[in-house]
């Protein structure tokens, strides 16, 4: 059964005011901020609060900025989060159960946390179902699993599809438990994204470089075509 806990349709690596209204504009209902200095989607805090403004002010709470942060200090992530009063947060690197406990401790809880991971096996499904237990038994229980695809030691972003038939045994792994929503990414692009949906059943996905004109340039026709596409495939699983 899919849950309503998290967004359905996430526009990830926004990186100007321009592009956030535009993908809003499109239905998207969270938009990606790219906080790790080695990708090309890379944006400052003082631009990511241009775009937070932005989508504020024409689009009020529909529209969800998500920080996206790869192995940076609590203190980094603490001040981000501060500055834009950011309550979802997605780690993509090797941020473990300790370190969201931890930086959960300095937010009283209430921090959204999304964890990616870049499963190649059953194996490593066991694995993502064992994290979220432990950070459940922590108290800081995941908001969402992201599933994305693998491409060497890149963090995401490179258009790698996800193995979308390991993500479509997601939630048998957890062995009758009940899972963290699952956000499918990974190379989705508005051709492709209704098969994903069909496929893997998630509750929710996330493009960046199947909107793109070039890195960290989203095009807006593309935009509205995914988002049409995965709207019309989500709806149909309910």
């Amino acid at each position: 059964m899919r849950s309503a806990a998290v967004f359905q349709i996430k526009i990830c690596g926004i990186t100007t005011p321009e592009d956030a209204l535009a993908a809003a504009a499109a239905g998207a209902d969270a938009v990606g901020l790219n906080f790790f200095p080695g990708s090309s989607r890379f944006i400052h805090p003082g631009t990511a609060q241009k775009i937070v403004d932005a989508l504020q002010s024409q689009f009020g709470e529909a529209v969800t900025p998500v920080g996206v942060f790869v192995n940076a200090t609590i203190e980094e992530v603490a001040e981000t989060i501060e500055l834009l009063s950011l309550n979802w947060i997605q780690f993509h690197g090797h941020e473990n159960v300790e370190y969201i406990a931890r930086l959960q401790e300095k937010f009283g809880g209430k921090l959204r946390i999304i964890r990616a991971f870049r499963p190649r096996s059953w194996e490593d499904l066991k694995e993502i179902a064992n994290f979220a237990r432990e950070c459940k038994a922590n108290n800081t229980p995941l908001e969402a699993v992201l599933i994305d695809g693998a491409r060497g030691s890149a963090f995401g972003g490179t258009g790698q599809l996800a193995p979308w038939d390991l993500a479509a045994r997601y939630r048998e792994v957890f062995e009758g438990e009940s899972p963290p929503p699952l956000v499918l990414a990974g190379g989705l692009t508005p051709e492709n994204v209704a098969d994903a949906i069909q496929s893997v059943r998630p509750d929710a996905v996330d493009t960046a470089s199947g909107v793109e004109i070039a890195p960290g340039r989203k095009d807006p026709l593309k935009m509205k075509a995914f988002v049409q596409a995965a709207h019309q495939a989500l709806q149909a699983l309910r």
